[in-house]
């Protein structure tokens, strides 16, 4: 359901009495989370429970299961998320009493007020990244209120309100959520073409962009990653707009180099150097990966941006652990290591299967791969399959339907049938349920498999687990 953007959007302590339809989900759970500390009255409903509920009732939020128009009772404002139907009975009951009905993105700029907003954008790497910011300025004692798409490691949650200055904010460009908010700091990871069954085109999709950085006043702060030639288009209009505009990266030309990368096992660490030849302090980070490297340094580059220390921040980056489905480790079962990661881009599937590859040591890689959303798969199909060529052994599942009608003519096998390995290596299973069985016959004792993909794929890690352990 696509809800319009209010031109005024109140505070949060304005809106009255708040119910979220579809509170169960990343976005609206952590919008949910944030008001009811703030102080607002909330209620929600979806149609099933999820893992983000638990700690919503924690707080004395009631939340419904399933949806009715009497969920919303005395509620005076709704919020509502975009995979809610046209026929929602609680949002017919809403529009029928004349209440303020705010989308995702509307109800997040509510929660925002008063704060300093640091939003962290990008196709790749968001939940991450945002993460990151968000540890390293906790550890400098920013105290910062955050929303984060995934689980924080640290805190088990995927939002809070701080009693700091700053919010920490992921900012989704796949519904222009993004051009809500007007941040004050902002750190652009990549601009890669996704999500065209919205955008339409790939110059629409780099133009919602460059509308991004210009919803940021005067003086504000952007930080991209200048290997990125997308996220790098973005520094001159940034300037032309009198923002100051910095780089990071490995490339010479970056206003931050990122230099003397290395990776060891399960960490990786780096150094950063300021084109005035200023060195700084090396940086080690509990998690393997090029991508990681430079999320921690746009991460740290903004914390400074802030006014933060140095070392408090390479601290928090230190302290970084992970996100809920980014490389998350499920467990280890008869000598075989399982781990999960949400990757569904051939940009994420190929960054992913690098870190996977160093984690993986002496034992084989096996990855079951489920892509997501029909669209996607039409597009970038074969470059799925190209980047899961990296694995030793790889599975593909049958499209994730979501948003979208299924089509015969694109399935899995279109991501099965590029990857370049001998055909005995490569498995196309369409139902996950036959999945864990495969994985199970594929893997031997030091071996990693690592299940791929935004869809229901996450759930058969803790399955293979299971059988493993059984065996």
């Amino acid at each position: 359901m696509r809800i319009p953007v209010p031109d005024v959007i109140p505070p949060a302590g304005e809106l009255g009495r708040v119910h979220f339809v579809g509170i169960g989900g990343a976005g609206l759970s952590a919008i949910a989370r944030i008001m009811a500390r703030q102080g607002v009255a909330v209620t929600g409903s979806d149609d099933h429970d999820t893992p983000f509920l638990p700690s919503l009732r924690e707080l004395g939020i009631p939340v419904h299961l399933g949806y009715d128009a009497a969920h919303v009772g005395d509620a005076d404002t709704l919020v509502v998320t975009t995979a809610a139907h046209d026929d929602n009975p609680e949002v017919l009951a809403g529009r029928a009493r004349g209440l303020l009905v705010l989308p995702r993105s509307a109800g997040l700029k509510a929660t925002m007020a008063g704060h300093t907003v640091a939003a962290v954008a990008g196709t790749h790497g968001k939940t991450t990244t945002t993460s990151m910011l968000t540890m390293a300025l906790r550890a400098a004692g920013a105290d910062p209120t955050y929303a984060i798409g995934g689980v924080l490691g640290a805190t088990s949650r995927n939002a809070d309100a701080g009693e700091g200055e700053v919010f920490v904010a992921e900012a989704d460009e796949s519904d222009g959520a993004f051009l809500v908010y007007r941040p004050a700091f902002a750190l652009v990871t990549n601009v890669d073409a996704d999500h065209l069954d919205v955008w339409g085109t790939e110059e629409a999709y780099h133009a919602a962009f460059a509308d991004f950085v210009a919803t940021m006043g005067p003086h504000a702060t952007l930080v991209v990653c200048g290997d990125d030639p997308g996220a790098r288009a973005l520094l001159e209009p940034a300037r032309a707009r009198d923002l100051i505009a910095l780089s990071v990266g490995e490339g010479p030309d970056n206003d931050w180099r990122v230099v003397d990368v290395e990776m060891s096992g399960t960490t990786s660490s780096f150094s950063l150097v300021q084109s005035s030849g200023t060195a700084w302090p090396r940086v080690t980070l509990q998690v393997p990966g090029r991508h990681y490297v430079l999320d921690a340094a746009g991460a740290l580059v903004l914390g400074l941006c802030l006014g933060l220390g140095y070392d408090d921040l390479a601290r928090g980056l230190g302290e970084f652990t992970g996100t809920g489905r980014r490389m998350e480790r499920k467990g280890e079962a008869g000598g075989v290591r399982v781990y999960d990661s949400y990757a569904h881009h051939p940009v994420e599937i190929a960054g992913d299967l690098q870190a996977a590859r160093a984690l993986a040591g002496d034992g084989r890689l096996v990855v079951a791969y489920q892509p997501h959303l029909v669209s996607r798969t039409r597009i970038f199909g074969t470059a799925m399959g190209v980047a899961l060529g990296a694995a030793d052994e790889v599975v593909v599942l049958d499209v994730y339907v979501a948003r979208e009608e299924p089509d015969p003519d694109v399935t899995g096998l279109l991501v099965a049938d590029a990857v370049p390995l001998p055909a005995e290596r490569v498995h196309f299973v369409a139902d996950p349920a036959d999945v864990p069985a495969e994985l199970l016959r594929l893997a031997r004792p030091g071996d990693l498999v690592l299940t791929l993909g935004a869809g229901s794929v996450t759930d058969i890690g803790p399955l293979l687990l299971d059988l493993l352990e059984d065996s």
